[in-house]
């Protein structure tokens, strides 16, 4: 049955002799099962989702994904690193194709030893002589190894083995070479003797009266393993009925793919375009899926600090910003330039270096303007006799989710990045920024929005929990600690408060000139602790001509 797909090609299957007994039981059930080749761990996944119990890691494709000749052009250790791979994306049992053993008895046991480490189940080994030549090019002039030095293969690679369950499986080539049913006989018997768990009987015919002849005589005295590539057309049942223990499909998950392949960098070639391409491949999510990137995912959030871009933004931008005049006749004033880009660019970047993109416009005035992209918009139709709260509202209908923390600030404010570090750090539900060097702030002299909170800035202040008590426009200025900068964070936990805290003052009369100052004491009136972070200067509020030039040397 197809195997678990979740984080198979990052999360290694266990190496262990499961695997290895798996594939024993296949070699000796009496009913044929069937081994799909695979070449690399997508494959591998691919043959698993699909039904099949076991992979054949065959030394034709293995070659061929490297793109070199099945001539042992690849290294041994090149194979096997892949089977690694190939091994950590799939929980079933992989039989390898070790053509010769790459070399004498001495390399076969390595090579036991290596494939046991990597959760290989079995190797299979032919009776050529290194470097091997794949048995379907001109296979009746290649030469056989000699029985008896083949014989020392079969036992080195038992005797190296540390699972008793580990098969190695011979390949008994005779009728590739042209020599008959009484060499293969021969060859299958000593072979067996000398400790083979099975035989993998080959023919290059297009029927298969050899390995069918091949059966009869043998009589069962171990399992037999078919490679039906060139009798393609004779019917499973064949198989079945003479008793065949597995058959092997050798190659064609690899012969798919480059006709595939060719087809579609062909297409593209003559249209130099995509459109006639894609409706016809997989898409990035299937890929993504079958390289286990939702259990990336999952791991993040086990392992990983909680990060920025597990945040979102919400930048309210609906006002036109009449005090400047000309500069906002055709735009508003989150798209008035600043160093040759609009300011809300440059707000933008300044969430995107503290790693969050997922952020949401609150268009009004002029909306078709502010067209940034890799940006969410929202439009307030009622700009014009609304305020603030009217446009988070919007925002947050368009979006529900609340899993992740929410930071809302104004579309005409321009600031160091670290003032997003400062906020992401705050151990609260709710927190803001407080300029405490308020009494040098442009924005001294005109209406700005002062707070009052429990404790004043000082460096006693700096080991205490302070919050907000009040913030107005219209504070006494014995009362004032600091100027609020426009950067409120919601952690996710308390996003439905803040939900509740919005729709209602937005419900009561006069609702709809509600700013969010106004939230901000509401949230605090009905007992949430706004936290307040000090700092001091390194933000604009850009509301004049004065102002977009400070900007400038700001930016």
């Amino acid at each position: 049955m197809p195997g678990n797909a979740l984080g198979r090609l990052v999360a290694p299957a266990p190496v262990s002799p499961r695997r290895t007994a798996r594939f024993r039981q296949l070699l000796a059930r009496p009913e044929l099962d069937f081994l799909m080749e695979a070449h690399n761990g997508v494959s591998a996944r691919i043959a698993e989702e699909a039904g099949f119990q076991a992979i054949w890691a065959g030394g034709l494709c293995m070659s061929a994904q490297y793109g070199v000749r099945d001539s042992n052009e690849a290294s041994w250790t090149q194979v096997l690193e892949m089977l690694e791979f190939m091994a950590d994306a799939t929980s079933l049992p992989i039989l390898m194709d070790g053509d010769t053993g790459y070399g004498n008895f001495n390399n076969v046991r390595r090579l036991v030893r290596k494939l046991e480490q990597r959760g290989i189940a079995a190797v299979c080994i032919e009776d050529k002589l290194y470097p091997k030549t794949n048995s379907f090019i001109d296979g009746t002039r290649q030469e056989l190894a000699d029985v008896d030095e083949f014989c020392s293969r079969i036992k080195a690679g038992k005797d190296a083995q540390r699972d008793d369950d580990f098969a190695i499986i011979t390949r008994v080539e005779a009728f590739i070479a042209g020599w008959g049913l009484s060499e293969a006989l021969r060859r299958a018997e000593a072979y067996h003797a000398a400790g083979s768990d099975g035989i993998l009987i080959h023919s290059a015919l297009s029927q298969p009266s050899e390995v069918l002849a091949f059966k009869k005589e043998w009589a069962d005295r171990s399992p037999v393993v078919i490679v039906p590539t060139k009798y393609h057309a004779t019917p499973t049942d064949v198989f079945r009925e003479a008793g065949f223990s597995l058959a092997i499909w050798a190659n064609h998950l690899l012969r798919a793919a480059i006709v595939a392949m060719q087809e579609t960098a062909a297409t593209i070639a003559r249209e130099q375009g995509l459109q006639s391409v894609e409706p016809r491949i997989a898409p990035l999510r299937e890929l993504f899926r079958l390289q286990g990137a939702s259990e990336l995912q999952e791991a993040e959030e086990r392992y990983l600090p909680r990060r920025s871009d597990r945040s979102r933004v919400i930048v309210l931008a609906a006002s036109r910003g009449a005090a400047l005049g000309e500069l906002t006749l055709h735009r508003p004033k989150t798209m008035v330039q600043v160093r040759g880009k609009p300011l809300l660019a440059h707000i933008v970047e300044a969430y995107n270096s503290a790693g969050i993109k997922r952020i949401t416009v609150v268009r009004g005035y002029r909306a078709e303007a502010v067209d940034l992209p890799s940006l969410t918009y929202v439009d307030n139709t009622e700009y014009a006799d609304t305020s603030e709260i009217h446009s988070l509202a919007a925002a947050l209908a368009a979006d529900p989710d609340d899993s992740v923390d929410l930071y809302v600030c104004y579309g005409d404010v321009i600031f160091k990045p670290y003032i997003l570090e400062v906020l992401a750090e705050a151990d609260a539900d709710l927190a803001i920024v407080v300029d405490a060097d308020w009494r040098e702030s442009a924005n001294r002299g005109r209406p700005a929005d002062y707070v009052r909170c429990t404790l004043p800035h000082s460096r006693r202040a700096f080991y205490e929990r302070i919050h907000l008590g009040r913030c107005a426009a219209d504070l006494p200025e014995p009362e004032i600690h600091g100027e609020w900068m426009g950067f409120l964070r919601v952690a996710a936990p308390a996003l439905p408060r803040v939900r509740a805290a919005v729709a209602a003052l937005a419900g009561r009369p006069g609702g709809r000139a509600a700013t969010l100052p106004d939230l901000l004491n509401e949230l605090s009136a009905q007992g949430d602790a706004v936290r307040v972070i000090y700092t001091t200067g390194h933000w604009l509020d850009v509301d004049s001509l004065e102002d977009v030039v400070a900007a400038g040397s700001f930016a």
